[in-house]
């Protein structure tokens, strides 16, 4: 590729990327330059990754969800995202297949990571993703599914579990791949605006 001589990132990296992202060597390399640029260190933090979603979502409070989904790639549990945990996350939330995404949307939900789901999690998630959603929309959304209460209700029942039950990795999978309408509650629908706007910036 004509990039291959500035692009800084090893060929080992390149190609671990290449394999699990649908990104191309020179789209990998122009991210590459971009993020660097943001983050000089190569390493992105908590509070930058917050701003970025912030510039994305003007007419909302993504702050909460922000985090979670930092939490859900920071895989080492360090703080900050590198490159690879960087880009890997941009695929997930954008354009990964519906299996990685299910297994990310469970890591996501697992707040405190101790491989099951709890009532309290998908209140909790579900309260960060409807602060996603702007005035507006909210208006137009079915009565069942007007508040975070009533979503985090809508899919715990779907689940028949009782209040204090916890959901596994399995369960949860099977059940949101059979079912798009729970698909469409456990996500925030838009993180096609995440993608528009680093493509944006690359140029």
């Amino acid at each position: 590729m004509g990039n291959n001589k500035s692009c800084t990132l090893s060929k080992e990296l390149l190609d671990d990327l290449k394999l699990n992202t649908k990104y191309s060597e020179e789209e990998l390399c122009a991210w590459y330059h971009t993020f660097l640029k943001e983050c000089p260190s190569g390493r992105i933090s908590k509070e930058q990754f917050e701003s970025i979603y912030a510039s994305f979502f003007p007419d909302a409070d993504p702050k909460a969800y922000a985090q979670h989904v930092f939490r859900s790639f920071d895989s080492n549990s360090d703080g900050t995202l590198d490159f690879k945990e960087y880009i890997v996350a941009l695929h997930l939330t954008s354009s990964g297949k519906t299996m990685q995404k299910l297994e990310w949307a469970f890591a996501l939900y697992d707040v405190d990571r101790n491989g099951t789901i709890s009532k309290n999690e998908i209140q909790e998630i579900v309260k960060s993703i409807f602060n996603m959603i702007s005035n507006e929309d909210q208006k137009h959304l079915p009565d069942d599914e007007n508040t975070p209460e009533k979503r985090a209700d809508k899919i715990w029942d779907f689940f028949g579990k009782k209040d204090n039950d916890k959901i596994t990795e399995g369960e949860f999978i099977q059940g949101v791949m059979g079912n798009k309408d729970i698909l469409r509650l456990i996500q925030f629908d838009k993180p096609q605006k995440v993608q528009e706007r680093l493509k944006e910036k690359k140029q």
